[in-house]
């Protein structure tokens, strides 16, 4: 390689191509921080290192949105999430359980229900970090692959970062809810008919 006067060049770092090659992976990283630290990512708290069954027979809510996100255990790991967060929502019969396993012991389960009598649980405000949905959902005026950073139906804090898929509707409606998560939100979560109990073995909602 030679200089603009025919002078031979070695050694030498290009800084203009430097700085445009790292700037993208600086400033995706620094989105990502940024985003985490104003809350634009689902990871409002650390999540525990175990995730969590939920089921309900059927689900109503308005004002839903659905987005890709990430949450964070206290190790700092990142965790890739399905955002399901609803304004207000109804769920009749709904189950949580979640599994721990403990040296001698053994496994252990804690399982809760709620609303199965004739009031349901009700939520406002209820994000859900999931990794696995199933079940049979109906949508009214659902707008599919919206920018995840233009959400408005949701929650007011319900967005995602820019560019990102994202799917929003006016209501939903599941029956056969079965969900697995690591963290669940909620503005306020009434649980009519709260019963908790603890036992030995493995005893999951599915």
């Amino acid at each position: 390689m030679k200089d603009a006067h025919g002078r031979p060049v070695t050694g030498r770092i290009s800084w203009r191509k430097f700085a445009v090659l790292s700037v993208p992976a600086l400033a995706g990283t620094a989105a990502l921080g940024i985003a985490l630290a104003n809350g634009a990512l689902a990871a409002s708290f650390a999540v525990s290192g175990q995730q969590f069954k939920v089921s309900a027979d059927s689900l109503t809510g308005d004002g839903f949105a659905q987005y890709g996100s990430v949450d964070t255990n206290a190790r700092g790991d990142f965790l890739p999430v399905a955002v399901t967060a609803i304004k207000t929502a109804q769920l009749h019969h709904l189950c949580q359980s979640v599994v721990t396993h403990l040296p001698v012991i053994g496994d252990i389960s804690l399982n809760l229900s709620a609303g199965t009598g004739g009031r349901p649980v009700e939520a406002s405000n209820l994000f859900v970090d999931a990794t696995q949905l199933s079940g049979n959902a109906s949508f009214n005026n659902i707008e599919i692959g919206r920018d995840a950073s233009t959400l408005d139906k949701g929650p007011a804090s319900a967005q995602g970062m820019q560019d990102l898929f994202a799917q929003q509707a006016d209501d939903v409606s599941i029956s056969k809810l079965r969900q697995t998560a690591w963290a669940t939100n909620a503005g306020t979560f009434k649980l009519t008919g709260l019963s908790m109990k603890i036992s030995k073995g493995k005893k999951e909602c599915f």
